[in-house]
């Protein structure tokens, strides 16, 4: 049992649902994400079950872990399909969920079923990557198309992109045209962003290499130039003020962080999310 679930509960009586999905049939340069759910629990042990921070601790929080999604190795429909089965599923049960990928493409499975829970949701994209290309290497359906594909489903006003500091000319002009890009770094973003967030429920999109890689190099495709931990801690604190409803947090790859410190602030963040829901 990880840390951050000292205090777990069983399902039926959990408010909070930890799920791995390991997946990264689409990843074409540094594969290894679909180990990350166990490297971020393996990870979680090492942290205090008390955030002095938030003032909060695992005692107070109900939590569940799940496991992981029985996903198909290279079958990247049905994987999506095995995705959005289990977002409904946590949904219909009233449950909040994190999500640990795992490549980014997951995010078109798990975020499918809360637009249609909640209209008017707000999707936050933590991201060194705009992703928004029409395809990657022959595919429509990539770690680097995702928040393309979702864009052409929600609604006008539904995406909100901070960290963003890659992105091929088109994705730029794709973005300017959906006024998705939120300037400024991680911090100042979120702080602005507040105000209109507090309004709608919210899920979270968090990949790991929106974090500067000197304090996140566990990852696929890292970015310099990107937030510290301590800012990104501090972004995300700011979550206790809006109506979360979901969060994933995807791109963890262990091979390539033979010091764990990816996977520690990935725990941490899991930990820390977690508390600002008990």
């Amino acid at each position: 049992m990880a840390q951050f679930l000292a205090a777990t509960a069983p399902y039926d009586r959990a408010k909070a649902v930890v799920y791995g999905l390991p997946m990264d049939w689409t990843v074409a340069y540094r594969p290894g994400c679909r180990l990350g759910p166990d490297a971020v629990r393996e990870a979680s042990w090492g942290l205090e079950e008390f955030c002095p921070s938030l003032g909060r601790g695992m005692a107070d929080s109900a939590g569940c872990d799940a496991g992981d999604a029985p996903l198909p190795a290279g079958d990247v429909e049905g994987s999506l399909k095995i995705v959005e089965q289990a977002a409904e599923r946590f949904l219909r049960d009233n449950k909040f969920p994190v999500f640990l990928g795992g490549e980014h493409l997951l995010t078109l499975g798990t975020v499918r079923p809360f637009f249609a829970r909640y209209p008017d949701l707000a999707l936050v994209q933590l991201d060194a990557h705009a992703d928004l290309r029409e395809e990657y290497q022959g595919r429509r359906l990539s770690h680097a198309t995702v928040m393309r594909r979702l864009s052409e489903v929600l609604p006008p006003g539904s995406l909100y992109q901070v960290g963003v500091r890659s992105a091929t000319q088109e994705e730029v002009e794709y973005a300017a045209a959906l006024g998705s890009l939120v300037p400024g770094g991680v911090l100042q973003a979120m702080k602005a962003l507040l105000p209109e967030l507090a309004r709608r429920p919210l899920y979270v999109s968090l990949d790991i290499d929106v974090a500067d890689p000197a304090f996140a190099p566990g990852t696929g495709s890292p970015e310099p130039g990107g937030p510290s931990s301590a800012e990104l801690l501090e972004a995300l604190s700011l979550l206790g003020r809006v109506r979360l409803v979901g969060f994933d947090l995807v791109e963890v790859a262990p091979p390539y962080d033979p010091s764990g410190i990816t996977a520690y602030l990935a725990a941490r963040v899991v930990r820390d999310v977690l508390l600002l829901v008990a």
